[in-house]
């Protein structure tokens, strides 16, 4: 089913796990890592039998961050994916989510460490659920280095700007307490309970009709970067034919007949 050594790829029904694996460097980004991880965002949306994707971590360590010399290929464990880099330079900024947004609903599921490249990564997802002890932070600043994840951008669209550059510009670590408040998390739940509770969510997410539940998406994103005039009248184009499919026409019967629908994406 793909992955690579540093990232692992399962099947929960109609979910595709996504789990960053290499426990023993905290889940730090390396060129496997990058490389399984982009070939399974594209996974994701070319299946119609994927409805949502699950991202985590092994070790209870979401993600700890770049690792440079990994990235750079040095020694056996990135060689054989240097020529992946030559051929598509933007392949790492795909994997994070930085150049690359799946059709397909994106939760994270976090436990332990989620900094630096983590944090920046987890701006990419669309709902996310944390472990009550998981840490997040952006630390580049305090290491005289810049977040060039995308976090300069999307962090102060995410969450209120003064928030935004309170973790921009302090490099602290923030607990799952604080970055729920913020609002740069969903929910915080029990430690080891995160990867649970999204496959949870995700299945709330399947039973949904497929076409209506990619439209919504790209409708919330698309219009963030309109006027509220534009915004409405891209909303009434995208999510208008969702009204003629045959996955309107189920939905509306399985009401009626007061059972579970069966979308088939048509």
């Amino acid at each position: 089913m793909g992955g690579t050594e540093h990232l692992t790829v399962r099947r929960e029904g109609a979910t595709l796990v996504l789990t960053l694996n290499r426990p023993e460097a905290k889940n730090a980004l390396s060129l496997p890592m990058l490389v399984g991880l982009y070939d399974g965002w594209l996974a994701a949306d070319e299946d119609d039998a994927v409805r949502s994707v699950v991202l985590t971590g092994a070790g209870g360590c979401f993600c700890a961050g770049m690792d440079l010399k990994a990235l750079a290929g040095k020694g056996m464990e990135g060689e054989q994916y240097r020529d992946r880099m030559t051929a598509d330079p933007d392949l790492h900024w795909k994997a994070m989510l930085r150049h690359h947004r799946p059709r397909k609903p994106v939760i994270a599921a976090v436990e332990g460490h989620c900094v630096a490249g983590g944090t920046e990564i987890l701006q990419g997802t669309d709902i996310r659920i944390a472990g009550a002890s998981a840490t997040f932070g952006l630390f580049e600043v305090a290491r005289g280095l810049f977040p060039i994840g995308g976090s300069t951008v999307r962090l102060p669209r995410q969450i209120a700007r003064t928030h935004a550059l309170e973790m921009l510009l302090t490099g602290r670590p923030y607990s799952a307490e604080e970055a729920a408040g913020i609002g740069l998390i969903g929910r915080v739940v029990p430690d080891g309970t995160a990867l649970a509770q999204a496959l949870e969510v995700a299945e709330r997410v399947n039973a949904c009709g497929p076409l209506a539940v990619e439209a919504v998406k790209a409708s919330v994103y698309e219009s963030a970067e309109l006027t509220e005039t534009e915004g409405l009248a891209a909303e009434l184009k995208r999510g208008w034919p969702v009204f003629a499919t045959d996955d309107a026409k189920e939905g509306a019967r399985a009401f009626a007949e007061k059972r579970p629908p069966v979308y088939r994406r048509a």
